[in-house]
């Protein structure tokens, strides 16, 4: 049996994540009271029937504090039993949360008796605090479309067990800020730029004459060895610590030339190794990916 406890902010997709999940063969259930998980589990093993063969629980801010604070203890038993289960917690910045639920018009689960929309911001943060500190994979949404995140849920949660751990290799914009979700953050503002070359500018680290100009630096090449070196020396650790996810950063200034052309390069080269590689590029624009 396998078990994903899918948790997070309100807003930040849990229902999207959770509707992947079920397009993918998974029984889902979604805002169980936390405190009957123990019991739900024990259904499903005792029946031993295939519908529950693969199974997403969904888990928010409405329960009581204290068993929410067991669901971690609970999840590392199931682990220990031989149970395959681990956590998913979705998040996005505040911004991001306080623009979708003004679009949406829908009411936080926890604005009520007085409480406004920022204060049950930061309580469901509170009370969230030992799912999000003890979750196997984050995914930050602010920046996803729903599409983006089906996909990643689909690359990194359920192709996943099909082999070993799962990699994502994800460049981003320092200008924008350093993503919140990832493992590793590695600095690329240091090399050439080709954003210097005026034939080079409106291009992107995905295209040829980009990754021609970058190959011929000795300076990139010996910071991708650095990169692959040091992930190739520790992912083996990782994985007996029961780290199923790893997701390593590259950065530049603008995250459109060298950190796209690293995170392309290191995930071609992972890609040929037991697991999942999977690469993404936060700061692109959709202009820039046609």
């Amino acid at each position: 049996m396998r078990l994903i406890v899918v948790s997070g902010l309100s807003g930040s997709g849990k229902s999207v994540a959770l509707d992947m999940l079920e397009d993918l063969d998974f029984y889902c259930v979604d805002n169980i009271p936390a405190g009957l998980l123990p019991g739900f589990i024990a259904y499903t093993v005792r029946t031993s029937e295939s519908t529950y063969r693969q199974t997403a629980v969904g888990v928010d801010a409405r329960n009581r504090p204290e068993d929410l604070a067991e669901v971690p203890r609970l999840v590392e038993t199931l682990g220990k039993s031989g149970i395959a289960c681990e956590t998913l917690f979705l998040r996005a910045d505040r911004e991001t949360l306080l623009k979708r639920f003004s679009e949406t018009r829908r009411r936080h689960p926890l604005t009520r008796h007085g409480v406004g929309l920022m204060e049950a911001l930061e309580q469901e943060e509170r009370l969230l605090a030992p799912l999000a500190n003890a979750a196997d994979l984050t995914i930050d949404t602010s920046r996803l479309s729903v599409h983006e995140l089906r996909e990643l849920v689909r690359g990194r949660v359920v192709d996943r067990a099909k082999s070993g751990p799962s990699l994502l290799f994800q460049s981003f914009a320092y200008r924008h800020g350093v993503p919140d979700d990832a493992d590793f953050v590695f600095d690329a503002r240091a090399l050439p730029n080709p954003y210097w070359d005026p034939a080079l500018r409106e291009l992107t680290g995905r295209d040829e004459p980009v990754a021609r100009f970058l190959d011929k630096e000795a300076e990139v090449n010996r910071f991708f060895e650095d990169v692959r070196d040091f992930v190739a020396r520790w992912l083996p650790s990782l994985v007996r610590s029961n780290r199923s996810y790893l997701t390593v950063a590259v950065g530049c200034t603008g995250g459109q030339h060298r950190s796209v052309y690293l995170a392309e390069r290191l995930a071609a080269h992972f890609r040929g190794s037991d697991g999942v590689a999977l690469v993404r590029h936060r700061d692109l624009t959709s202009r820039r990916h046609e």
